[in-house]
Formats: C-alpha cells, sequence, structure tokens
C-alpha cells in the first residue's frame, strides 16, 4: 500500500465514525416530518451550515491542511487532488440533500446528519489542534462557527424526525 493511500485511510478514520453516527441516526431516527414548515426550517439551517462549511474548507485549503493534518500522526500529506475532490463531492452532496429533505428522503437525512457531525466535530477539533501545536491550526477561524451551525442543525433534525 503507498504512503499516500495509507495517509487517507488512516488520517480519515475520524470521518469514518461520523459516518457510522449519520447511519445510525438516520436508521434511529426516522423520516422527516410532513411539516411543511418544519422542513423549510431545517433547510434554512442546514444552509447556512452547509455555507460556513464551505468558507471552512476554503481555510483549510488556503492554509494547508491537508498537508498539516497528517503529518501530526507521522502520515504522508494528503494529495492536493484527494482533498479537493472529497470536499467539493460533500459540499455538492450537502447541497443535494437539502432539496431532498423535503422529499423525505433516506439518503438526504443521512448526508445532513453527517453535515450536521462533521460541523460539531470541526468545532472540537480546530481549537484542540490548535492547542497541540500552541498557534494556529488551518481551519481555526472558521470552525466555531461551523460549530455552532453544527449543534443547530442537529437539534433542527433531531425535531423534525421521529423515532421509528
Amino acid at each position: 500500500m503507498s504512503e499516500e493511500v495509507r495517509s487517507v485511510l488512516v488520517g480519515t478514520l475520524g470521518l469514518d465514525v461520523t459516518a457510522l453516527l449519520a447511519i445510525l441516526l438516520t436508521l434511529l431516527r426516522g423520516h422527516a416530518s410532513t411539516s411543511r414548515r418544519e422542513i423549510d426550517a431545517t433547510a434554512r439551517v442546514a444552509s447556512v451550515a452547509l455555507l460556513l462549511q464551505a468558507a471552512h474548507f476554503g481555510e483549510e485549503l488556503a492554509a494547508g491542511f491537508h498537508g498539516r493534518f497528517p503529518e501530526m500522526f507521522g502520515l504522508a500529506p494528503w494529495p492536493l487532488t484527494f482533498f479537493l475532490g472529497f470536499n467539493l463531492f460533500w459540499l455538492v452532496a450537502w447541497a443535494l440533500a437539502i432539496r431532498g429533505l423535503g422529499r423525505n428522503s433516506i439518503a438526504a437525512l443521512f448526508a445532513l446528519w453527517f453535515l450536521s457531525i462533521g460541523c460539531v466535530a470541526n468545532g472540537i477539533a480546530h481549537p484542540l489542534l490548535a492547542l497541540r501545536v500552541a498557534g494556529y491550526f488551518p481551519g481555526l477561524l472558521t470552525s466555531p462557527f461551523a460549530g455552532l451551525a453544527g449543534i443547530l442543525l442537529f437539534r433542527r433534525l433531531w425535531g423534525t424526525t421521529d423515532r421509528t
């Protein structure tokens, strides 16, 4: 296995945990409410979270997160094509999920749970990474805003889904 592939697989383990939690919440909480008002309110919060996550990605990209994060764990830097492709894929997926929320799509709910948990994780992880390096770490400036949006989106999703 190449060092780049190993770096991507090991360095993104936190995202695997995030995806598992999103799957569990999607399955356990069930479908979204049929109330147009609740769906619209959730879509608005999700849109803000999406915009803040896009800004967060921009900060990470500009500051070299794809090199600095893996290197903290003795891993090779992530290829820029992987970092760009992965983040752009999810930004598009989240935009589509916001549209799919009104159609009561399980895939949309999974993507939005993933967005909410990911935003919260960024809001916690980046300040901790900055403490670890005793200074600025790529993504630090936007992470608190993304984290707050993630909390608000989580609450909206929780309130708009029913236990099955």
